[in-house]
């Protein structure tokens, strides 16, 4: 294992999770004392992982076909599309 790959992934993963929807969701359920805390806990931490498997494998065969430059560059924009978006979206 890569530990500066492990560290960067990690990193980023981590910033980009904080405080966007799906951690706003665990919070809510987390909230209501009906939920077992272990079982909200549990589900979205699955969730997360499932989800993470499915970007590897899409990744990966998405490699097979595309440049990883150009895969960069097409995250690059939809990133910066989002957050144009975000800002300039109306409530």
């Amino acid at each position: 294992m890569d530990p500066k790959l492990f560290v960067t992934v990690f990193a980023t993963v981590f910033m980009a999770e904080l405080g966007d929807k799906t951690q706003l969701a665990t919070l809510l359920y987390a909230s209501d004392a009906a939920h077992p805390k272990l079982t909200v806990f549990a589900a979205s931490a699955s969730a997360l992982v499932l989800t993470s498997a499915l970007g590897v494998l899409a990744g990966s065969v998405l490699a097979q076909y595309v440049s990883p430059r150009l895969i960069r560059w097409i995250a690059g924009c939809g990133f910066i599309a989002v957050g144009a978006w975000v800002l300039l979206a109306r409530d």
